[in-house]
């Protein structure tokens, strides 16, 4: 299969090109370097010399509290720029899997998020992702939403905690967000499986295991070899400063439509996360 990856300068951008490739297919890469998504002159011209069968769109201004300060840029990078990619596709016959977020949620639910709720974002980086996703016909495209990605590449949360972590005594988390932390190698695997298998409509694609920033950041300790007592709760109400763009506090996205087509689901986790941190402390 030829596929085409945008956004491959980032962290999950890096891992789908990997992937893609250990499958066996024929992949290019274009980190926003060498694709401007924002253009929609340069992103027919790829696609039209590349003539791929799938574009997996990673690129994406993914800065939450940034995206809240500059509203235009936010909607131009992860809406109008899904439009370009999705059109450019529609005139090559190609296929768009869109890589989404739970924060096109407004995490008040009781329960896990399944993929037929509807979207209620509440930050402004969740209101153009969402216009990202109502970019695409998922009759014919997917739409797979991930959340609290952390990898080997680009910037994330297991990077911070352990350069903190060398830098102060205690850490402090907050104990009142909780979602599934995944890590991008396992996301980007499931995600290449479901562009091969040419499966539209909306996927949740998470590893397995509920916790909040507190419990994964004493994970992260704990796999570090480090003592996870030195992570202190606090709630998000007590932030100082307070982040600018609200965040859901229930990110948890159940994985219902992989179980329903007997795909087996992600590792917890921990078993991901104990790869990439062991790989980041040996440099």
């Amino acid at each position: 299969m030829k596929i085409v990856v945008t956004g491959a300068g980032g962290q999950l951008g890096h891992e789908l090109v990997d992937a893609a490739l250990a499958g066996g297919h024929q992949v290019s890469g274009f980190t926003r370097a060498q694709l401007d998504v924002t253009d929609a002159a340069a992103v027919l011209s790829v696609m039209s010399r590349e003539r791929p069968e799938v574009i997996v769109h990673a690129a994406a201004w993914t800065a939450v509290d940034a995206c809240e300060g500059d509203v235009a840029k936010a909607m131009l990078f992860n809406g109008t720029a899904t439009e370009h990619v999705v059109s450019a596709a529609r005139k090559v016959d190609a296929r768009v899997v869109y890589i989404s977020t739970d924060y096109v949620f407004d995490g008040t639910k009781a329960t896990a998020y399944v993929e037929s709720d509807i979207p209620n974002p509440q930050s402004v980086y969740g209101v153009s992702k969402l216009a990202g996703e109502r970019a695409v016909d998922t009759s014919v495209d997917s739409i797979v939403r991930i959340s609290w990605v952390c990898g080997y590449h680009g910037s994330n949360m297991v990077k911070t905690i352990l350069r903190l972590v060398d830098q102060h005594d205690t850490l402090t988390f907050v104990d009142d967000q909780v979602g599934n932390p995944t890590m991008a190698d396992d996301a980007a695997r499931m995600i290449v499986r479901l562009a091969e298998e040419q499966r539209g409509g909306t996927w949740h694609v998470t590893n397995q295991g509920v916790v909040s920033w507190y419990e994964f950041t004493r994970e992260v300790l704990h796999v570090a070899g480090l003592d996870p007592d030195r992570v202190k709760p606090v709630k998000t109400r007590d932030l100082i400063p307070p982040r600018p763009a609200p965040r859901p506090f229930n990110s948890v996205l159940e994985n219902r439509a992989l179980m329903n087509s007997g795909i087996p689901l992600l590792d917890d986790f921990r078993v991901p996360l104990s790869r990439l941190v062991h790989r980041l402390r040996l440099g």
